[in-house]
Parts: structure tokens; C-alpha cells; sequence
């Protein structure tokens, strides 16, 4: 009997002093604590967004839905936090424990403020887009993410000095560090000053048709840091250095008033001064009376016999179009074409084909006989 008396003190002991010298009972209500807001999560997620739900669809602006249901995620958390709070707080943690336990509720706190705030940047940026006229849409681009990596460094640092690490000396040890690394870092920075200047010249924008010959011609899709993400003609990705944007000459078709048309069209050495004149005229009235062509002063605009080719009589033709998109400026070039052959044709000429013709002055000795057809009085018909 005394036996048992001392194996059921022992079996109390064990059971007082538990994990950390907290009690096993209280660490398994603790731990049911916790695992109840974690299964509550989601209802308690449901009523709080559908509550705030129907106030939203209320207002007449879809802001307060978009911000919502960016913010789902992380009222999801709040539970979680609100658990670990009341578990850790109901153990009663001794000494340190209790400090460690403190320290981490304070960092999940932190991290959940930050992490909205974080998530409010993109719905919240139309207040920036009133600074279009003065900044591209890159620029804007790039200060909404420079917004949030300045957000998500001050919660780094809370955090840390949550834990009792100042976070000073460990920036002045960065900086230290940092001149080692700049150096073997050189074209990481390179591109990112370039992608800066590149935003601050206003070189291309989003959505802008660019060619940098030997590098990429296609759109832009996003100004990164360190590289352009451009998607080529054949949908294919490219991601280019901004080094090699901003270093290189860079067409930016998107920003053309006009688009040009130059062409020298080659027509027959048969044709006499008045065909000339006639095609030269009725090309140059087919431009000046549409609409589609820009006229002088604007643009500069040609329609002139240019020169005597090897074998043609060359006109130039220099216009250029209203339209800068490439799919109607085809569609007023093959009207143009169209056109200057009928112009031609009723003129009663026809385009030149290229030709040479060859000229032998001497044939060598040993050279084969030249066969001449028989004429019809040799053959007798």
C-alpha cells in the first residue's frame, strides 16, 4: 500500500511539474486553447467578412470590396494570434519562458499589422495616380515597391527590436559589408541605376513597342529593378539587362507622330515624259486628297522622278501616315500600292524587272561554235 501511495506522489509530481514546470494539465488546456482558434478560424473569418461584406456592397465604390477581400487573408490570421495570446497567457510560463512567449505574441502582432499594410499598398495607389503627370506609370510602379519594401524593413526591424536586437549597429555592419559586396555586385547595381534612368528619361513605358538593334524588339510588359521584361512579336519573353537599354540606342516606335512610307518604284525606260508626268501627278494627288496620309507642313511629303536605275526609271515615293499602328498603317500602305499600280497600268506603261546584259568582246580559240537556227528559205519552207 505504501508503494502505491509513493508511485501515485510520483505520478502527481510528474503531472505538477510537467513541461517548463507548468502543470501537464494546464498544457493540455493550453494546447486545446490554441487548436479551438485554430478550428474557428474560419467561421470566425466568414462572419467577420460577410458582416463587413454587407456593408461594403452598400457604398457606391468598389475601393472598400477590392480592400476587403485583399485583407481576408490576414484577419484570417488574428485567430491564430488571439490563441497562441490566450494559451500562453492561461500556462502562466515561468521566468524566461514567459518573456520568449511574450516576445513572439508581440512579433505575430507586428507581423499581421505589417502584412495588411503590405496588402493595402495596391488597391490604396490610386491616391499616387494624381502624380502621373509628373511621373510615368514605371515610376509610380517602382515607388509602390519601394513602398513596400520600406514597409516590410520597418516590421524586419520592429521584430528585432521586439527581441532585444537593435537594429543600428546592425546597419552600420551592413554598411561594412556592403562596400565588399558592391563590389563583387557591380552589374546588379549598373542595371538597377539604368533601369532609374531609363524611368527618369522617359525612354519607353508600359505597353510601349521598342527595338534595340542586336538586343530585342518587342513590348514592354514591366520595368524591374534589374531587367525589362519585353515580349517579342512572337509572344516569346525576353528579359533584358537595363544596362543594355540604357547603354545602346534604343527606337521607341510607340512614341512616332507618323508613321513613314518610302518606296522607289521602278517603271519601264519605255516610258515617255507625259507617262512620267501623269504617274508622278496622280501618285502625289492619291496622298494630298487623303485622309489617311499627313500633309504638309506637317510632314514632309515626295512624289518625284528620282533617277535613271540600271534598268528602270525610279520614282520616290516619301509620305507618312496619321496612324502609328502598325496593322492600319499596312492596311493604308496596301491601299497605296494597290493604287500605284493602277496608276501606272492606266498610264499604259509597266514596273521594270531587274536586268543585266553582257557584253563579250573576244571569245577564246578553243571555244564552242555559236548555233544559229536555220532560216525558212535554207529549209526550203
Amino acid at each position: 500500500m505504501e508503494i502505491m501511495i509513493r508511485f501515485w506522489r510520483m505520478v502527481t509530481e510528474v503531472w505538477q511539474q510537467g513541461l517548463f514546470g507548468v502543470d501537464i494539465g494546464r498544457i493540455i488546456i493550453a494546447a486545446f486553447i490554441f487548436i479551438f482558434f485554430l478550428l474557428i478560424r474560419r467561421l470566425f473569418t466568414g462572419l467577420v467578412i460577410n458582416r463587413l461584406g454587407t456593408i461594403t456592397k452598400k457604398t457606391k465604390t468598389h475601393l472598400d470590396d477590392d480592400i476587403l477581400k485583399i485583407l481576408e487573408k490576414p484577419l484570417a490570421f488574428i485567430p491564430v494570434v488571439l490563441g497562441l495570446f490566450i494559451a500562453t497567457e492561461y500556462l502562466t510560463l515561468p521566468g524566461v519562458y514567459a518573456l520568449i512567449a511574450d516576445r513572439l505574441v508581440r512579433s505575430l502582432i507586428v507581423f499581421v499589422i505589417f502584412w495588411c499594410l503590405v496588402k493595402l499598398i495596391v488597391p490604396m495607389s490610386f491616391l499616387l495616380h494624381g502624380l502621373e503627370n509628373v511621373f510615368t506609370a514605371a515610376m509610380l510602379e517602382w515607388l509602390i515597391k519601394a513602398i513596400k519594401i520600406t514597409f516590410i524593413f520597418i516590421a524586419t526591424a520592429t521584430i528585432l527590436e521586439v527581441w532585444g536586437i537593435r537594429i543600428g549597429p546592425i546597419i552600420a555592419g551592413l554598411g561594412l559589408i556592403g562596400v565588399a559586396v558592391a563590389l563583387g555586385a557591380q552589374d546588379l547595381f549598373k542595371n538597377l541605376i539604368s533601369g532609374f534612368l531609363i524611368i527618369v528619361e522617359k525612354r519607353f513605358n508600359i505597353g510601349d513597342w521598342i527595338k534595340v538593334e542586336g538586343v530585342v524588339e518587342g513590348t514592354v510588359e514591366a520595368i524591374g529593378f534589374r531587367s525589362t521584361f519585353v515580349r517579342r512579336f512572337d509572344k516569346a519573353p525576353v528579359y533584358v539587362p537595363n544596362a543594355k537599354l540604357s547603354d545602346n540606342s534604343l527606337i521607341n516606335f510607340s512614341s512616332m507622330s507618323h508613321r513613314r512610307i518610302y518606296w522607289r518604284i521602278g517603271v519601264e525606260y519605255r516610258s515617255t515624259i507625259e507617262m512620267l508626268r501623269e504617274m508622278r501627278d496622280n501618285i502625289e494627288n492619291y496622298i494630298l486628297e487623303s485622309d489617311a496620309f499627313a500633309h504638309p507642313p506637317e510632314v514632309s511629303t515626295f512624289v518625284r522622278i528620282d533617277k535613271f536605275n540600271d534598268s528602270s526609271i525610279d520614282i520616290m515615293v516619301y509620305c507618312f501616315t496619321k496612324t502609328i499602328v502598325w496593322g492600319e498603317w499596312l492596311e493604308i500602305k496596301e491601299a497605296l500600292a494597290y493604287k500605284i499600280k493602277e496608276i501606272v497600268e492606266t498610264a499604259g506603261t509597266g514596273f521594270a524587272f531587274p536586268s543585266q546584259s553582257l557584253y563579250v568582246e573576244t571569245l577564246p580559240e578553243d571555244h564552242a561554235e555559236v548555233f544559229i537556227p536555220p532560216s525558212k528559205d535554207q529549209t526550203g519552207t
